[in-house]
């Protein structure tokens, strides 16, 4: 009895959380924090519990490549690429959109989505300044790409390395997979977009002449201290390809390659951790808190096991409701909790079924935990990553504005996956 009053009581938190960060009312920081301590304060964790619960490998993830990027744009590297880009698309603002979302869907798949936007929004702000237009169309569709491109690959979104990591499934398993549903959801994405934004996105013809008229290698500031990013950079990217093979978690090669850029840098450490976006990494410390409220009083094991119950264990029936739930759970919940539930339940299911093969889950989990994290601005890292980003910039992203973008483009990814899966795995 008790543990049901205490599950009632996490999912009243829960709730009363993400209505405060829905009507920004109150910094979102501040409310997912008080979230987190109102779990342990109503004895539902116990601190060192709540403490367990934290993802710190997401946060050193984000930490390092943070370091990384604030070091990296002393060199001027991400005006030249602005510039690059820019004349690339002659100042026209939709060929600026769609080559931005490109480079982001690209690096999001070979890095992951978390340090690609770290680069690109950085460049995004610099050339809408120059152009004198508002860059949150363009956030929101890198935020939207970033999130589709991080699908393809093992190492593009945190739930697939977690399921890379718990089951026989290799990098090109992942490739092979997932890279061509994601190609359908990427130019379909791109088509409602440039529908949504191409027109509203005018730029004097001035305005565009002045930049063509840049010089892109003006904006290089430091040639020696782009050279040692560089080298960094490539170390570490390097690092998160090889680092199944090598065993090393993706937080220790972040902070890795931080770290050691720090020492090449000479940089005062002071001032390279002021560009940590801190208020980002205690959102997710309180967020990993409340989570883990739920995942402590089994209301997200009792969601997941009863959606499994529903279809008795048929292949078709259930590898759709994975990828459904999934997707809906991921939009409003941060989707690293939730797969860490679903593997250990998945692979119970297997054993207890009788089934050989249950591949098709694996790649439902995968596609709906990612495309899901498009949903809503919490549902993903890389969302929060730049909204914080964005709010500092002093170009909040409205919660709800974001919503009625990106929510119908995540239905429509989740229709196309689940077409995908039928076809391939459960004719």
């Amino acid at each position: 009895m008790e543990s049901q009053v205490q599950a009632y009581i996490a999912v009243a938190v829960f709730l009363l959380t993400y209505a405060l960060i829905i009507s920004e009312k109150i910094h979102r920081t501040v409310v997912a924090l008080l979230g987190g301590l109102l779990v342990i304060f109503l004895g539902i964790l116990e601190q060192h519990t709540a403490i367990e619960m934290i993802d710190f490998n997401t946060l050193g993830l984000l930490t390092g490549m943070m370091i990384i990027v604030g070091i990296t744009k002393r060199t001027g590297l991400f005006e030249f690429l602005a510039i690059k880009s820019a004349k690339w698309a002659k100042g026209e603002p939709w060929r600026l959109m769609l080559a931005l979302a490109t480079i982001t869907a690209v690096g999001s798949a070979f890095l992951d989505n978390v340090t690609t936007v770290l680069l690109i929004v950085p460049v995004t702000f610099s050339i809408t300044e120059e152009l004198k237009i508002n860059p949150i169309p363009f956030l929101i569709t890198e935020i939207i790409a970033s999130n589709v491109g991080g699908t393809a690959t093992l190492i593009g979104d945190p739930p697939n390395i977690m399921i890379g990591s718990q089951t026989h499934l290799g990098f090109m398993d992942f490739v092979i997979n997932l890279a061509p549903p994601v190609i359908v959801v990427y130019i379909l994405t791109m088509v409602c977009l440039k529908f949504i934004y191409g027109r509203r996105l005018k730029v004097a013809e001035e305005l565009k002449q002045k930049v063509m008229e840049f010089d892109e290698n003006e904006a290089i500031k430091d040639v020696p201290l782009l050279k040692k990013c560089l080298f960094v950079l490539g170390l570490t990217i390097l690092g998160f390809i090889l680092h199944q093979f090598v065993h090393m978690e993706s937080a220790t090669i972040a902070l890795g390659g931080g770290t050691l850029l720090m020492l090449l840098s000479k940089i005062n450490p002071e001032h390279v951790l002021h560009e940590v976006e801190w208020p980002v990494i205690f959102f997710f410390i309180g967020l990993f808190i409340l989570v883990g409220g739920l995942e402590e009083t089994g209301i997200i094991e009792a969601m997941a096991v009863k959606s499994l119950e529903i279809t008795g264990g048929e292949m078709v029936s259930t590898s759709l409701i994975i990828l459904w739930l999934s997707a809906i759970a991921s939009a409003f919940v941060d989707n690293i909790p939730f797969v860490a539930t679903m593997i250990p339940l998945l692979k119970t299911m297997g054993e207890l079924g009788g089934m050989s093969n249950i591949d098709p889950f694996w790649w439902s989990l995968a596609l709906g935990a990612c495309l899901g994290g498009n949903g809503t601005l919490i549902g993903a890292s890389a969302n929060v990553i730049v909204a914080g980003m964005a709010e500092h910039r002093k170009y909040p992203i409205s919660f709800v504005g974001y919503m009625k973008v990106a929510f119908p483009l995540m239905i429509m990814s989740i229709i196309i996956s689940s077409i995908y899966v039928y076809l391939r795995y459960l004719m």
